[in-house]
């Protein structure tokens, strides 16, 4: 039987080995994965090698330390890779993937365990143009809720997506006041559904059905 202090000293060497051990099998799960993406794949253009490997290590890091649902990871890789495609210039390009690891630095660096990620479905199917919706816990009686609905990608920077930001507390959440256009909402929470509606007209963006990602 090993003794105490020789435990302890293996710990930090299993640590290691395991860490690297997923490291290894992850990094062969690139986001875009150039051997096998067809020859419009756009991102693989050789003037984008050093800005995807940047992607794949944010990602691998992400991977490895959020807390936040590894599929909500996958799904949105899927939706971002879909949106960026949609891009006319390399200008565009560049700017779709400074976004995406903006988006894993937010996932690393916050804790994921006090929010809910909704993202928004149409017949079944993740919505074409991604929707996602979070509800931060800020406190026992504080609750924010941010949406982001995403737009042309070719669009000027300001108007590429558009914003809801609001706060509420647990016992109020089911009406909300988007603080960035003024619209009020009605938010209905069902386990791992949310359904927001609005009798506001302009304000029909963030409505419609969502699933909660766990």
């Amino acid at each position: 039987m090993l003794l105490k202090t020789e435990i302890n000293r293996i710990k930090p060497i299993l640590s290691f080995l395991l860490y690297g051990l997923l490291a290894s099998n992850i990094s062969h799960a690139q986001i875009i994965d150039c051997e096998k993406a067809p020859k419009s794949q756009k991102l693989c253009q050789a003037d984008f090698n050093v800005l995807r490997d940047e992607l794949d290590s944010h990602y691998l890091t992400a991977y490895l330390i959020t807390d936040a649902p590894i599929r909500l990871l996958n799904d949105t890789n899927k939706l971002w890779l879909n949106y960026a495609q949609q891009c006319k210039t390399n200008n565009c390009l560049k700017n779709q993937l400074d976004n995406r690891v903006e988006d894993f630095n937010f996932y690393t660096s916050m804790n994921q365990s006090l929010t809910q990620h909704y993202l928004k479905y149409e017949n079944g199917k993740i919505s074409k143009l991604p929707i996602h919706i979070q509800v931060h816990q800020l406190s026992k009686d504080r609750i924010k809720i941010e949406g982001l609905a995403f737009r042309n990608p070719n669009n000027k920077k300001d108007t590429q997506t558009i914003a809801l930001l609001a706060y509420t507390t647990p016992k109020q959440k089911s009406e909300v006041l988007d603080n960035e256009r003024n619209c009020k909402y009605q938010l209905n929470f069902q386990k791992a559904i949310l359904e927001i509606k609005t009798m506001q007209k302009g304000c029909e963006k963030f409505t419609g059905i969502y699933r909660l990602y766990d």
